[in-house]
Formats: structure tokens, sequence, C-alpha cells
């Protein structure tokens, strides 16, 4: 056998055991992606709520022909920015519209979190407005701070007159931050992914102007 010959096959059985390689290799990768389980469906909490009995109203219609509810973040500079025209809305149309407030911090605030506690806290004595409205009010001195202002927000309490050991006591209780979480948990339920959002009559809106938002509530109230 010459040595061209015997170099050959040489050649020819080193690419049949390669391919044979590379085929059971193959054969492998189609196994394990036959068997590999699919991606699991997003997890929708299955009690989520738009409303529930402890959210925060912020009008008392005596005759309510609809809801709103916003899903807002006290650190957010956009909720921040809605409050004067919130306010007018109010003025307007809180005699037939329910005005509903639900927490939604986001992760990426880092005293967003310890703003809706203070609220909350606040809310238990009868203070949730004007916490909530002191916070955005003085976001501009808290805002972005990458350091806790939970002792600023506590001298805000004591500006409102709360007792200040209740305050800290609901503060610190658990049963406040899971009331939170509650709000969180039903807004991403609910497809909520930033503040602020409103749903009206369990409607979620996009908004563009003033005048699309006011026609929104006009047509709601018919």
């Amino acid at each position: 056998m010459s040595a061209v010959n015997t170099a050959r096959r040489v050649r020819i059985a080193i690419w049949i055991f390669l391919a044979a390689i590379v085929g059971a290799g193959l054969i492998w990768y189609a196994v394990l992606v036959a068997n590999k389980p699919a991606p699991a469906a997003p997890v929708v909490a299955a009690d989520a709520q738009l409303v529930r009995e402890d959210s925060h109203r912020v009008t008392s219609p005596a005759s309510e022909k609809a809801q709103l509810v916003e899903f807002l973040d006290f650190e957010c500079e956009s909720c921040r920015a809605a409050e004067p025209l919130l306010a007018e809305l109010k003025k307007e149309y809180g005699d037939r519209i329910t005005f509903i407030h639900r927490y939604y911090p986001l992760p990426g605030h880092r005293n967003s979190g310890t703003a809706a506690v203070a609220v909350e806290a606040a809310a238990q004595q009868g203070k949730y407005e004007e916490m909530a409205a002191k916070l955005f009010e003085t976001q501009p001195q808290w805002g972005e701070r990458q350091d806790s202002q939970a002792a600023l927000f506590r001298t805000y309490a004591q500006e409102l007159g709360l007792d200040l050991a209740k305050y800290d006591n609901a503060v610190l209780d658990q049963a406040t931050k899971d009331r939170i979480n509650q709000d969180v948990a039903d807004g991403r339920a609910l497809g909520v992914t930033g503040t602020p959002t409103f749903f009206l009559n369990g409607k979620k809106l996009t908004l563009n102007t003033e005048a699309q938002f006011r026609q929104l509530l006009d047509e709601a109230i018919r």
C-alpha cells in the first residue's frame, strides 16, 4: 500500500470519527431541547383588585358615578407634576367621581418606599392627604437622595401634629409595609409599570393631554 493511500485512509477515518461525534452531539442536544420544560407563564395574582376596602379614597361623592384610581410614587417627578391638575379635577368632579390613591413605590427611587411608609403611618392617624401633600410639596428637597430620608419624614409627621410614638410604631410595623406591598402586587397584576398610572372605571388610561383627560371624565359621568 502506498504512503498516499495510507494517508488518504487515515484522513477518511478521522472525518468519519468527527462526523460521528458531531452527530451524537446533535442527537443529545435534540433530546435536551425536547425534554426542556416550557418557560413558566407569568404568575398573576388570582385575587388582584383595582380597589380594596382599605384603599385611600380622597373624594367622597354623595352619588358616585365613576372611580378614578391612581397608582403613585411620592418620589416620582411626574406624579408631583400632575398634582396641580388633579387638585383642579377633584374640585370639579369630586362630587361625582371617587378619586382613589394606591401606593406604587418604584424600585429605582431610593426613598419612595420610605415615603410610602411615612404616608401610611400618617394615614393611621387620619392624616393621609396631609402627609401625601407634604411629601409632594417638599419632593425637590429629598427626591433622588441616596441616603434615607426617614428622619426628615418624621419631622413632617411632627409638623402635622401626629402622635410620634404611634407614628414610630406604625413605621416599624410589618403590617404597614404589607399594606403597601399589597398595592404594589395588585398594580403589577393589573399591568402597572410606571407612575402615575390611572384607571377610570376599571380601564387603564393612556393620556396625552389635559383636554383628553377631562373628556374621559366627562364621558364617565354622563
